[in-house]
């Protein structure tokens, strides 16, 4: 992890989200909220379309560096903002692209800077991971 150049990747992926993704997310989160699986909730509240939930998408988003890191336990603080819904379609599901880049370092550790999109469009803002150095 020493002599990383701000801006270079450190991981990258896609993920693809099914509706059953969603399903299983709700299970284990306990979000049942209709709008991550019903259409015609979605639809009556104003969405685009079944909303994949918010926290999965954060979650997926950090994960990514985690076989980079070599310890999940290296990661101090991690914050995004919610700035656009990932629609998951019936039929095609939705794919979700993260890219890790080093945003700052310093002694301690460094910032990891958080791209994540769907569909050409960045859903998370300021999505920021500190890491710890390793020891």
């Amino acid at each position: 992890m020493t002599n990383l150049d701000i801006g270079e990747v450190v991981a990258e992926r896609t993920v693809h989200l099914t509706r059953t993704s969603l399903v299983r997310y709700a299970g284990a989160s306990g979000d049942f909220n209709p709008i991550h699986y019903n259409d015609a909730v979605a639809e009556r509240v104003g969405l685009p379309g079944v909303l994949a939930h918010g926290m999965l998408t954060m979650g997926l988003a950090v994960e990514t560096i985690v076989e980079w890191l070599g310890d999940s336990g290296r990661i101090l603080e991690y914050g995004v903002r919610f700035t656009r819904p990932v629609v998951v379609d019936t039929e095609s599901g939705a794919d979700v692209t993260v890219v890790a880049k080093v945003g700052a370092v310093d002694d301690d550790g460094m910032r990891i800077d958080l791209t994540v999109s769907h569909d050409g469009t960045t859903v998370l803002g300021k999505a920021q991971v500190r890491v710890r150095s390793a020891s």
